[in-house]
């Protein structure tokens, strides 16, 4: 099932940040989108829940050096 999620990244603040947010999450296998809003440091992803959780999606930004909430 397609589950879509916004995610906070208060650290997020330019677009080198977002890509660094967005390549580390693409890496997980079942995102089916990936949008890092360095404006609103809001992450949106849409994945397949079946292979891969929210805490998956979260360990990996955390991972590239960004705190995460949502």
């Amino acid at each position: 099932m397609t589950i879509s999620r916004e995610l906070l990244a208060p650290g997020m603040s330019c677009n080198h940040c977002k890509m660094t947010i967005e390549k580390a999450v693409k890496e997980l296998s079942g995102i089916m989108y990936i949008n890092a809003d360095p404006d609103s440091k809001k992450v949106t992803v849409e994945f397949d829940d079946k292979s891969v959780t929210i805490d998956d999606i979260k360990n990996s930004i955390q991972n590239a050096g960004y705190t995460v909430e949502g």
